[in-house]
């Protein structure tokens, strides 16, 4: 075990109990689904030749995909026709690219969706095979293909996996959810990953505020050898990889670096849970758990949800939004991205849908910085937000590189934390996008 705490951080107003207690239900499958091209870090994928409108699909069929690594194929989440190809707002905060199916009502599964065999049976290829055909991608919001995180180079040598169960994003409640529900699932996905990388031996991080959960796990891990439970202190960003792996182990990752360069591979818990369905029955990604949530929300849940399902939808089973209904972010209150819209899909990386009213929210106007340093104390990576800040809103971008811009994750302290409201947070990722413009 490493350290019990890591360096800065902040206790946000975590509004965990609303969804905390209750149990994920499937939502009825929608009528029609909308699936963008765009559902995760790396190369957008392309229809295959032998979809276009009019083409009849099943449910779990695979309708798109990359010649690129790092990328993961996408599957029709119901059964029935393609009725439009082109662009669709999505989650970005943009239009791109996306495949419209209506449902025949039907939920035919596809013919070549059949169980992987046994874990003992299958070889570490054969398991990166089925975690890409799945189109397994990280569930915790970074949507990182997994089976590029299965395919470490080869003079890395990895020894650990770490599964993040910390969840400490304020609202959220899903990999809460799937601990309790699905902890036999995790664990086997967890034996799965294990395999895949050759690696040692595992542990699944999770905060002490989610107690019910560390119960759960350990008597799911009671008898395996290799995975231990590891309750961590209540902090955001916990669930953070380079906090997760400083926590659990003492392994620090360098500036600039991966898990991987410190012989260490993370996951997310749904994802470990996902990766069990393809093995065990051979289910792509085609529906995950997503907490609905906030009080501008009449009827707040954890749904098992469809993706490509709209959003309107989702939020219509949950009896809809309440009238002082201020703002609708997708994600979590610190690294989700608001919307001004309810007009689009559910994709794999969403984890959470979160109304907030006037009350929730605090609308301030911005005022000059006051050389407080608070950013600097609480942010987890030890970086100078308010200076990244003032070299990208000067545009002076080669300084805020210097200052190393590139390592901060947006996790959101800094912005949180600031008495003047500087938007720290945005002129930073305006930096950083700049800065990657320019090494292209």
């Amino acid at each position: 075990m490493g350290n019990t705490v890591f360096r800065g951080g902040v206790h946000p107003d975590y509004q965990k109990d609303i969804t905390a207690t209750m149990a994920v239900t499937a939502m009825k499958a929608p009528e029609k689904v909308v699936i963008p091209l765009s559902q995760h870090i790396g190369a957008p994928c392309e229809l295959l030749e032998s979809v276009e409108v009019g083409t009849e699909v099943k449910q779990g069929q695979k309708i798109a995909d990359s010649s690129s690594f790092v990328s993961a194929p996408i599957h029709a989440s119901i059964s029935g026709k393609v009725t439009a190809v082109g662009d669709y707002n999505h989650p970005l905060g943009r239009s791109l690219p996306a495949i419209t199916i209506e449902s025949d009502g039907q939920e035919k599964w596809d013919e070549d969706i059949k169980p992987a065999g046994d874990l003992e049976s299958l070889n570490q290829e054969e398991i990166r095979k089925i975690v890409r055909e799945a189109g397994i991608v990280g569930l915790g919001g970074a949507t990182f293909p997994t089976h590029v995180k299965l395919t470490p180079p080869p003079d890395k040598k990895i020894d650990l996996v770490i599964i993040n169960g910390a969840e400490c994003e304020p609202y959220l409640t899903a990999d809460h959810r799937v601990m309790l529900e699905k902890s036999e699932e995790i664990v086997f996905g967890l034996k799965v990953m294990i395999k895949a990388l050759g690696a040692e031996k595992g542990i699944i991080g999770i905060e002490d505020n989610k107690a019910d959960a560390i119960r759960v796990m350990e008597k799911a891990v009671a008898e395996e050898e290799k995975i231990t439970i590891a309750p961590l202190h209540t902090k955001y960003p916990q669930g953070a990889e380079k906090m997760l792996i400083q926590v659990t182990t003492g392994r620090i990752v360098p500036s600039g670096g991966l898990p991987l360069d410190v012989g260490v591979v993370n996951h997310n818990v749904g994802t470990a849970a996902t990766i069990t369905n393809a093995i065990r029955e051979g289910k792509p990604l085609i529906e995950r758990v997503v907490t609905v949530t906030g009080a501008g929300i009449n009827r707040p849940a954890n749904l098992l949800v469809r993706v490509g399902t709209l959003v309107s939808e989702v939020i219509e089973t949950c009896g809809g939004l309440t009238e002082n209904t201020r703002k609708l972010i997708i994600g979590g209150p610190m690294m989700g991205l608001a919307q001004s819209t309810t007009d689009l899909p559910v994709i794999k990386g969403t984890s959470g849908i979160l109304a907030l009213t006037d009350q929730e929210i605090y609308l301030a106007e911005s005022s000059p910085c006051i050389r407080c340093a608070r950013c600097v104390d609480v942010c987890p990576v030890q970086l100078m937000p308010t200076s990244i800040a003032q070299a990208s809103e000067h545009e002076l971008f080669k300084r805020a590189e210097k200052l190393h811009a590139m390592d901060c994750f947006e996790c959101g302290c800094c912005s949180y934390i600031c008495p003047s409201k500087i938007p720290l947070v945005q002129w930073i990722r305006i930096a950083k996008a700049e800065i990657t413009k320019a090494k292209k």
